[in-house]
């Protein structure tokens, strides 16, 4: 329902932060319509269904949990009241070889026995380790990732300016890492989740060691269901809110005129509004919906920012199930420095690629038939690499022969479904520059203000969220995107 007397907001992009940021402007009194250019909401997280399977399209981790919560909290909602959240034990496990596997158990004792086995003394350094993790967690997530970063003054409070040295933003995670710990294996469980922030170890603050916090400490989750549940409650909310959402509407042109748009042109007609947010790719509107006049940046400006990943994926149902297969798999029997240089050093496609195995049936029997196993097979790439269907064959051959190798039986006849999709695909559905799949990377760089604005400085009445601005990449952080983006627009005169 449109209200004539009250400011009209046009939000881009349904993805997390498209939604949260449409959702907190229509709390707030505004009239908001959401566009989408596909058919369904989620952005990234998207969902399929093909032959009884029902494949998240993207991400698969639910870490920190207690952002999502505090944005339902928000409403006088709770995650409780749309889906069931399970922990998982283990968290996952980590494939070193065929016989050699560490399964990463969710109860903090028995992680730092674990711990004890493979490095000795290396439980207490745990503690010590985590006791900082905390700290950047808490301040962290507390303080600085729900602020707009339009300006260097809003970090300029003494407690605020201190706390970026015990933060570490200016020593590098790698490190970090190692002034607590020595075994290989201990150091690529802690360096593995920054290999999605977009750099690699050794250029990524230590800062992000909130992310191993976040890990151990505050688990891994799944929605029963799927991811899928998280943005259909998402949407719920939305719509319970007020906010009209068009799907299939793609944004062909934002017209400018006089310091502001003045009209948004879509496939299905023209629509004015006082308040633009673009939550697609921020590259895109940019580049492709505006004027060259009204553009924040520059087309050199792009070619010099560093993305965080693309990726290869697999979506996969196996006709048996696989009792060596935890719900979450990582496969790391190959150098994990060369993978990582592969992607942020010297782009290529990686010669023996780390990968990822998802297989969520191992905890959710609806996500596959009776009897089958649900998989979702990842390998990390770098950004802007050409994808074709001999590059996606050969992997695809490589990762199922690895994993007959580490399941001790054979797979390829049992294959009932598959279905890849790479840069191309992330390109064609989400206008996503370069082809990326998670955003601009985290580097000391491209942190806080670095980041491209959320505010147009030409159009007084455009404003972006999403994973190329504040406050980065991944599911939680675009939640928060759309926060900080309706925060700002409310509080401005």
């Amino acid at each position: 329902m449109s209200y004539p007397n009250r400011k009209k907001v046009v939000v881009i992009g349904a993805g997390f932060s498209g939604l949260s940021a449409a959702t907190c402007m229509a709390e707030r009194g505004y009239d908001v319509i959401l566009l989408e250019k596909n058919e369904q909401a989620g952005g990234r997280a998207r969902m399929f269904h093909a032959d009884g399977f029902a494949f998240d399209m993207g991400p698969s981790w639910y870490w920190i949990p207690d952002v999502i919560e505090r944005y339902f909290n928000r409403f006088g909602k709770s995650v409780n009241d749309y889906f069931q959240l399970k922990r998982l034990e283990p968290s996952y496990q980590v494939i070193y070889s065929k016989d050699n596997v560490l399964s990463v158990p969710s109860d903090y004792r028995e992680l730092r026995t674990l711990f004890e086995t493979i490095e000795k003394g290396s439980a207490a350094r745990l503690d010590a380790f985590l006791t900082e993790a905390a700290y950047k967690y808490k301040t962290g997530m507390g303080e600085f990732v729900y602020k707009p970063s339009v300006h260097i003054g809003e970090y300029a409070k003494w407690k605020l300016a201190a706390s970026l040295f015990r933060l570490d933003m200016f020593r590098s995670f790698s490190r970090h890492i190692r002034q607590y710990f020595n075994n290989p294996q201990i150091l690529q469980l802690l360096e593995f989740p920054v290999l999605f922030l977009g750099a690699m170890p050794s250029k990524t603050p230590a800062l992000y060691s909130l992310m191993n916090y976040a890990d151990i400490c505050l688990g891994t989750w799944y929605p029963m269901g799927g991811m899928y549940e998280l943005v259909k409650a998402m949407v719920s909310l939305a719509e319970e809110k007020g906010v009209e959402i068009r799907l299939n509407t793609a944004v062909q042109k934002l017209e400018g005129g006089q310091g502001r748009v003045s009209g948004i042109k879509t496939a299905s007609g023209n629509i004015q509004a006082d308040i633009i947010i673009g939550s697609a790719d921020y590259h895109h509107i940019e580049n492709d919906l505006l004027d060259a006049s009204y553009r924040n940046y520059s087309a050199a400006y792009w070619r010099k920012r560093t993305m965080a990943p693309s990726c290869l994926l697999y979506y996969i149902g196996i006709g048996k199930r696989l009792p060596r297969l935890q719900h979450h798999n990582l496969f790391f029997e190959e150098d994990f420095g060369r993978h990582a240089s592969a992607i942020y050093q010297s782009p290529a496609w990686p010669e023996n690629p780390l990968f990822y195995v998802c297989c969520p049936s191992k905890t959710d029997p609806s996500v596959a038939p009776a009897g089958m196993e649900n998989l979702f097979m990842l390998i990390p790439v770098a950004a802007g690499l050409q994808d074709t269907e001999e590059i996606r064959e050969n992997y695809y051959n490589r990762l199922i022969g690895k994993l007959e190798e580490f399941c001790g039986e054979p797979l390829r006849e049992h294959i009932v479904y598959k279905k890849s999709y790479a840069a191309s695909n992330f390109i064609a559905d989400y206008n996503a520059y370069k082809g990326n799949a998670y955003g601009l990377a985290n580097t000391l760089r491209q942190t806080a203000f670095f980041k491209p604005s959320i505010r147009s400085k030409r159009l007084k009445n455009l404003f972006f969220a999403g994973q190329l601005t504040v406050p980065g990449p991944g599911v939680p952080p675009a939640v928060i995107s759309g926060q900080v983006v309706a925060d700002y627009i409310c509080q401005l005169k």
